[in-house]
């Protein structure tokens, strides 16, 4: 499965083919599906080009991608769009429109009650584990685990030429995972190596503007369906 994440906490300052607007991110997600994304993943912004899980922003987005795409649409959870735990939580418990599943990460404070929340209303669990946290630890002794949806297994920073090796550890840090379908994937150098190492073991992967802004040819891409479409060719 190839998951498309459309813009993450990227803004206007990392170039206008990132997707922002309602009617941006409807656009993208459209010509990612259509170039062979199985699943959406998206970071719903404010006017002002912020992340955001206020129910008014997260509705927009997500009713906007439906209007064009049929495919499960995911958001983050992230703490940096709302720092403080208990507000998260809040947040999630007043969406009027959910999405298919929402990104957790484990590493994170409150991670264990955003999660209980999205499970009550019916929203799938994307367990985020990043490499170099205590993220994969604090996942496989959580009871909430077997719940979850999928594993996002992230390599996050490695060091320079060793993306490979981080991921590998981070998958065998992961074990079985309690049996969750794992996805894999890199972020900016180390997007495209992750990936194909991805594709290689078989597991589900993600590309788009939020992990990488070039193909990998070191070309700067045009769109998330450029990048979609270089995915799917990887050898």
């Amino acid at each position: 499965m190839m998951q498309v994440c459309l813009n993450g906490a990227r803004g206007a300052a990392d170039g206008a083919m990132v997707p922002l607007s309602p009617a941006d991110l409807a656009r993208s997600a459209a010509e990612a599906v259509a170039a062979g994304a199985a699943e959406i993943h998206v970071h719903p912004k404010t006017p002002c080009g912020d992340d955001s899980l206020s129910s008014r922003v997260v509705g927009a987005a997500l009713e906007a991608i439906r209007a064009v795409v049929s495919v499960p649409v995911g958001v983050t959870t992230g703490a940096w769009a709302e720092p403080d735990p208990a507000r998260r939580v809040e947040r999630v418990r007043s969406w009027a429109v959910l999405p298919d599943y929402a990104s957790v990460n484990w590493h994170e404070e409150g991670a264990e009650a955003v999660a209980a929340a999205l499970l009550d209303r019916g929203v799938g669990i994307e367990a985020g584990i990043w490499s170099g946290t205590g993220g994969a630890r604090r996942f496989l002794a959580s009871p909430l685990a077997p719940r979850a949806l999928r594993v996002l297994a992230e390599v996050t920073e490695p060091p320079p030429g060793a993306a490979e090796p981080t991921a590998r550890a981070l998958l065998a840090e992961l074990g079985d995972a309690h049996g969750r379908p794992l996805l894999l994937h890199g972020e900016d150098e180390s997007a495209w190596p992750v990936l194909r190492l991805a594709l290689g073991l078989g597991l589900d992967t993600r590309i788009g503007l939020e992990d990488v802004l070039v193909l990998p040819d070191g070309q700067r891409a045009a769109s998330n369906a450029e990048l979609v479409r270089a995915a799917l060719a990887c050898p």
